[in-house]
């Protein structure tokens, strides 16, 4: 089994399901200190005026785990709707997700993060990019200690792991060595070469959310993520 293991982020960018893609079985690390200023709670799109943060507002309290934060103002769902019906109105897409929009910023509420940001990512994952990836939560086992080697006994918990694959970003902490002492290949994500695709902006940005790739390209949208990878015969990973 290859597993990868995240922080849910809100509405993420096309790597993130990249990564998703990539594994059996996706682990939300929701029992860790929530940061703030981070992917959390937010993310960007493109309107008629540039790009635009989407924050939903969770208050400045920063002693809390990602699974203990909660909303502090209904009012955002409306105004985060509102906002990407404005920035995405006309795109070519737009109407084949507006319901689902409508649904979960207009007919449901959300009283924790975590909850909010699991529902849109798996979603997303399997409604409209077709992946068949396993999720869970990190609550589902037991883990302890700091950095890497908490990272290492919640993989342990799960069991039959032969491959953990992570962001490049966690080379500041993770100890590979420790991994392969227990019998577990680390494989760093490549998040290079994305082609570009249709974009309404003058500039091209990567760094949207997902929500800008698939307004913009609908069902094709797995060819910008990792569709093109397996026409070129490419590796997703690196050891």
């Amino acid at each position: 089994m290859v597993i990868a293991i995240d922080q849910p982020n809100y509405i993420p960018w096309k790597g993130y399901f990249d990564l998703i893609h990539d594994v059996d079985l996706f682990i939300f690390y929701t029992d860790v200190q929530y940061t703030s200023r981070d992917w959390r709670n937010r993310n960007k799109i493109i309107t008629p005026n540039g790009e635009k943060w989407l924050t939903v507002p969770v208050g400045q309290n920063v002693h809390r785990k990602i699974y203990e934060v909660k909303m502090t103002d209904k009012a955002w769902q409306r105004n985060h709707f509102e906002t990407m019906r404005y920035a995405y109105g006309k795109a070519p897409f737009f109407r084949e997700y507006s319901d689902f929009l409508e649904e979960v910023y207009l007919g449901m509420t959300w009283e924790y993060l975590t909850d909010l940001d699991q529902y849109l990512i798996k979603h997303i994952a399997k409604e409209f990019l077709g992946i068949k990836t396993e999720f869970a939560d990190s609550r589902s086992y037991k883990t302890s200690g700091t950095k890497s080697e908490r990272l290492l006994g919640l993989i342990e918990s799960v069991g039959r792991v032969q491959a953990y694959e992570s962001g490049p970003k966690a080379k500041n902490y993770l100890d590979e060595r420790s991994f392969r002492d227990r019998g577990i290949e680390v494989r760093w994500k490549s998040y290079d070469a994305y082609p570009e695709y249709p974009q309404m902006s003058e500039t091209f940005n990567h760094q949207m959310s997902v929500f800008d790739l698939l307004f913009n390209v609908g069902k094709n949208a797995p060819y910008y993520i990792w569709g093109w990878r397996e026409e070129k015969g490419v590796c997703s990973y690196f050891l």
